[in-house]
């Protein structure tokens, strides 16, 4: 791509493997009907948006998924288990590929995420691969459980353009959400729309002109 200075990425679906269908069968299982609307890829209940902007903590969260199964007594590792059980991993080739693609650009991390998920990652990454965080990975990694902010609103873009003085026009988004892309384009930053499972990440960049 030419022009392009700046790299933004998502996470789930696009460098580590999350699988919604995975979770919304575990959440049934809880007790939870009509899963479609309760939690998928492009529409959920308004409960887990507050979560992923910190505005619940896991305690109401959990409060929140009882009253929906309609089952007080569950406890809170039968929760954590359904709503950790659509995160499958990511692969080491993805972190090299980080670090390749951070040669070239200034790269960012920008997830919609909470803190449930955030410390299954944290601690995923440290027995698998031993490292920390995303720290070396990118100039800075920003997710939403911490800004107050999520995807798709343009207010959680505006906030990284101009914490890293980015130029918009030399800024290229990825995603694997149409919805989030979306909103990406209404603060004039470049798009692209992850078409491929995280395992092909080179091959998508390479295909777009990014490596």
């Amino acid at each position: 791509m030419q022009n392009i200075k700046n790299i933004i990425f998502d996470y789930g679906n696009v460098i580590f493997d999350i699988d919604f269908s995975i979770a919304q069968a575990s959440f049934q299982k809880l007790g939870i009907t009509d899963i479609e609307s309760f939690f998928a890829h492009k529409a959920h209940n308004q409960l887990f948006d507050d979560f992923e902007t910190g505005a619940i903590s896991p305690a109401q969260f959990r409060t929140g998924i009882r009253k929906a199964a309609g089952k007080p007594d569950l406890t809170d590792k039968q929760i954590d288990n359904a709503w950790n059980s659509l995160l499958i991993g990511t692969i080491q080739e993805n972190h090299d590929l980080l670090l390749r693609v951070k040669e070239k650009y200034r790269t960012f991390l920008l997830s919609n995420n909470n803190e449930i998920h955030y410390d299954w990652i944290t601690n995923y990454l440290k027995t698998t691969f031993e490292i920390n965080n995303y720290d070396a990975y990118f100039e800075k990694a920003y997710f939403s459980q911490h800004m107050k902010l999520r995807k798709p609103n343009t207010n959680i873009f505006e906030q990284v353009l101009k914490d890293n003085n980015l130029d918009p026009t030399e800024t290229l988004f990825i995603d694997d959400s149409p919805q989030h892309i979306e909103g990406a384009k209404k603060v004039g930053l470049n798009t692209l729309l992850m078409t491929e499972k995280p395992a092909q990440l080179e091959s998508f960049l390479k295909a777009n002109g990014i490596l």
